[in-house]
């Protein structure tokens, strides 16, 4: 008979339908922890089960969060960091106005 449908389709179908939701929501909310600061991303993070992963379309999220809007010959946003030894901060801006400055982002282990 059309439109009668078995209570377990039924049943089946409402599950289906709320892990989608759930889904859906949990990717708009990771995406939305991705476009604030950093500490902000992080303390999220912190709490977040690392099956979620696997779960989430992460990668593509981050790249889209965190692509940035510079094209080739853009002056480096100015940034400021804290020195190595404590105490003082060094500002781009400032450095690049006496010097060259090469950014390198990797790691020298």
């Amino acid at each position: 008979m059309v439109g009668s449908h078995s209570p377990s389709l039924r049943l089946f179908a409402g599950i289906i339908g709320t892990i989608v939701l759930l889904w859906v929501v949990a990717t708009g909310a990771l995406y939305a922890a991705m476009t604030r600061s950093p500490e902000t991303f992080g303390a999220v993070m912190k709490d977040v089960p690392p099956v979620t992963m696997a779960i989430l379309p992460f990668k593509p999220l981050w790249m889209s969060a965190r692509a940035g809007h510079l094209d080739v010959g853009d002056a480096a946003p100015d940034f400021t960091l804290p020195s190595l030894h404590g105490g003082a901060t060094i500002a781009l801006s400032q450095e690049y106005r006496d010097q060259p400055v090469v950014l390198v982002f990797g790691s020298y282990t």
